[in-house]
């Protein structure tokens, strides 16, 4: 099992992740941490058997940033991988990630299939590192460093970018209709319910029944706290 540490300080984020690692196999929950200075601690006082092989981290935490922790623990050789998953965006952010050995960077907010993706690519990195003993052939090296894997692919006339948004406003505005989310995004109603219907299908959201007071009931969606395991 991949012992994980989770560190966010934002409460919902934390029990979001907590039910997406739930739902992955191969990988447990040994640690969570909703500071810097918490995550630095954890990290560097549980060496050896008891030490995380991964750490989900936010960047953006009231007494210090992501990368700061990151800084620390490689200051002090702490053996764990790191996959960024925050809202930054800032390139020299990025920059100062990559440089300091982050496996991937997850911006938020994303479905549970790209969180599936990432996860799975590092099993497949952890898996691969464990088995390659003595001297790598350049197969081996090659598997070994080729880290990130392309996105799940979407649905045909889905785009990452237009999903992004709209599971960005479902996440921040509460419940939305197809017509909300369309007049939030400046987009058809039609298209809108399309990436609606994609986030419901992927467990991200879910769908409500909102009754008026005339016609039918109109389909509202909601983010999922809680996805299904």
């Amino acid at each position: 099992m991949i012992r994980t540490l989770l560190v966010d300080d934002d409460a919902l984020t934390m029990e979001l992740h907590r039910g997406y690692l739930a739902r992955m196999s191969g990988f447990e929950i040994a640690g969570e941490c909703t500071s810097a200075r918490a995550a630095m601690t954890a990290v560097l006082d549980r060496p050896g058997a008891q030490a995380f092989d991964l750490a989900l981290l936010d960047i953006t935490m009231p007494d210090g940033s992501g990368v700061d922790v990151l800084r620390t623990i490689r200051t002090r050789a702490a053996a764990i991988d790191v996959i960024a998953i925050t809202g930054v965006r800032d390139a020299e952010t990025v920059r100062q990630m990559a440089a300091l050995g982050v496996f991937q960077y997850l911006v938020k907010p994303f479905p549970f299939a790209v969180f599936s993706e990432r996860l799975s690519a590092y099993r497949e990195y952890k898996q691969r590192a464990l088995a390659t003993e003595g001297e790598a052939t350049q197969t081996e090296i090659d598997a070994l460093l080729g880290r990130v894997r392309p996105a799940v692919p979407l649905p045909k006339g889905l785009a990452a970018e237009t999903l992004e948004r709209v599971s960005a406003v479902l996440r921040g505005s509460g419940p939305l209709s197809a017509t909300g989310a369309a007049n939030a995004l400046g987009m058809s109603r039609v298209a809108a319910r399309r990436y609606l219907e994609h986030l419901a299908d992927d467990g991200v959201a879910v769908r409500e029944a909102r009754y008026g007071t005339r016609g039918r009931p109109e389909t509202q969606y909601r983010w999922n706290l809680r996805p299904p395991r």
